[in-house]
Parts: C-alpha cells; sequence; structure tokens
C-alpha cells in the first residue's frame, strides 16, 4: 500500500493507495519542517491525519512518499523523517521536495519547466525523470516571487504604506479590522507568517476588478519570471506548467504575463495530488 502526501505550509493532501488500487483521500493542515519541529509534525500526524475516517492507514508493509516544502536540505528532511518515523515505524519511507513533486504530477515523464505558485514559489527543469536545474527558492523574506506571501507582502506594504486606493484600502480594513500595530506583530513575532501573508490572497483575488490590484499581481508575476523562468537556458522552447492556488486562481493575470515574455505556459492545476497518485500507480 501507498500513502502519498503532498505538504506546503498551508495544506497537507494525503492519498491512500490500498491493495485493490482503490484511492482514499484527506487533508490536514500544513507541514514545513523550516517553521515546526518533529514533534509539532507528529502531533499534526496524529491528531489530523489519524482521525480521518476516509483512511484506515495500516501498519505494515507501506510505502509512504513525502513532498514538502522545505525538505530540500538534509536536516531538514530529517525532521519530517522523525515524525513520519515515530507513528509508520514499519514503513519503507521517501521524503522528496514539493518541486519534485510538481514536477512528476505535471510532466509525468516529459521534459519541461515546472513551477509551484501556492503559499511560496519554486520551480525547476525537468527532463522527464529527475530535476537537472532549481531555481532555488529563498523565502518569502528573501524571494518567493508570484507567491501567495510576495502578493500578499507587496499588497500589505502600499496598505501600511497608505499607497492603496481610499475606498480598496477602507475595504480592506473593514473586512480584517486590522491595525498596522497588529500585522507587523503577526509578521515578524506570530509564528508562520508566510501564511499569514498568503491568507490576503483571497481578499486581493476578490478585488481584481481595481486596476490597482491587476498591477499589483502583474508586477508579482513579472518578477516571478525575471527572477526565475527566463534564467532558464530553455524557457522559450520548452512548456511551462503551473500548479498551486494563486497560478490557478489567477491564471489569466498569469498565462497574460508568461506570453509579454514568450513563455508558452502548457498546464495550469490547482493541486498536484491527483498527478502524483497517477505517477505512482503508473510505476507500480
Amino acid at each position: 500500500m501507498i500513502l502519498i502526501a503532498d505538504s506546503g505550509s498551508t495544506k497537507t493532501d494525503w492519498r491512500l493507495i490500498d491493495e485493490h488500487q482503490k484511492i482514499h483521500q484527506c487533508a490536514t493542515q500544513g507541514i514545513n519542517p523550516y517553521f515546526q519541529t518533529s514533534v509539532q509534525i507528529s502531533e499534526i500526524i496524529r491528531s489530523e491525519l489519524f482521525l480521518q475516517p476516509a483512511l484506515n492507514i495500516p501498519t505494515q508493509e507501506l510505502q509512504v512518499f513525502f513532498y514538502g516544502a522545505g525538505c530540500r536540505v538534509e536536516d531538514k528532511k530529517q525532521i519530517v523523517r522523525l515524525a513520519l518515523e515515530e507513528n509508520f515505524p514499519d514503513a519503507v519511507i521517501e521524503i522528496n521536495t514539493d518541486i519534485l513533486g510538481a514536477a512528476h504530477a505535471l510532466c509525468g515523464h516529459h521534459a519541461g519547466i515546472a513551477a509551484i505558485l501556492g503559499t511560496g514559489a519554486n520551480t525547476c527543469y525537468y527532463d522527464g525523470e529527475k530535476i537537472t536545474e532549481n531555481r532555488t527558492s529563498t523565502g518569502y523574506i528573501l524571494g518567493d516571487e508570484g507567491s501567495g506571501a510576495h502578493i500578499g507582502k507587496t499588497f500589505i506594504q502600499a496598505f501600511l504604506n497608505d499607497e492603496l486606493p481610499a475606498e480598496l484600502s477602507k475595504r480592506f480594513y473593514d473586512r480584517f479590522k486590522l491595525s498596522k500595530d497588529e500585522i507587523i506583530d503577526a509578521v515578524y513575532r506570530q509564528p508562520m507568517p508566510n501564511r499569514f501573508l498568503a491568507s490576503f490572497s483571497k481578499f486581493i483575488y476578490q478585488n481584481l476588478k481595481e486596476q490597482f490590484v491587476i498591477d499589483l499581481v502583474s508586477n508579482c508575476f513579472n518578477q516571478f519570471f525575471e527572477k526565475h523562468i527566463c534564467r532558464y537556458p530553455r524557457y522559450k522552447e520548452v512548456k511551462l506548467s503551473c500548479v498551486g492556488s494563486v497560478a490557478f486562481y489567477y491564471s489569466n493575470i498569469l498565462r497574460s504575463v508568461a506570453e509579454n515574455h514568450g513563455v508558452n505556459i502548457e498546464t495550469i492545476i490547482e493541486t498536484p495530488i491527483a498527478g502524483l497518485t497517477l505517477y505512482h500507480l503508473e510505476d507500480e
């Protein structure tokens, strides 16, 4: 039996493929070893995953494929591994980056550029079997251009600096009732600030009729292409495929900006878990 996890900072999608190749699914909160300890991750598994009625996870003859944000370096992988081993002591466990999961889901066994645009952002060139080049994500403070956290941060900066149109600023305050001090506290002192910043993406999307918002999102995507996609040597020759809530909901703006950069977007999907499940079913 196979248990697959695709985890970002906001949400983790789980799929269990049983011995009859029947698929069971559920979701828990996000897992990211940059923000959580192995003890905290283990608690999420115990309190959220194991209590899901849709899953009856076996304790033996189980393979676990975990694709996660923050799982690029070995010490962060080890944080996740310890939590998984505590809860699945007899399982064969494989931990990979979320960007490899995106490449498997988007490209299968074909070459292409794969990108994640969700709470965070990441990209890679995938040759059909492995990642051969990765424009490493530098996180929500130093990078993640085009992500929900980046768009949210850019919008919040405009709000704090009184750069929003007056009516939009009033609408934002009426919706969230956040003072400037409360925003600064959430970003600098509270856990998961990237998730906090990305949480404003829905409000931003709901106000896309505002030219200011269209320009703001377009500018964030321009930075995404300029700093990441257009740095790949063959970016005009191979197709780009994207996954993530930001890519999915802002797809019209994303495609328009891509066209301006001479980039051909093939596929945009909201989550990679269905493609990942198919990938592992085909490899059975």
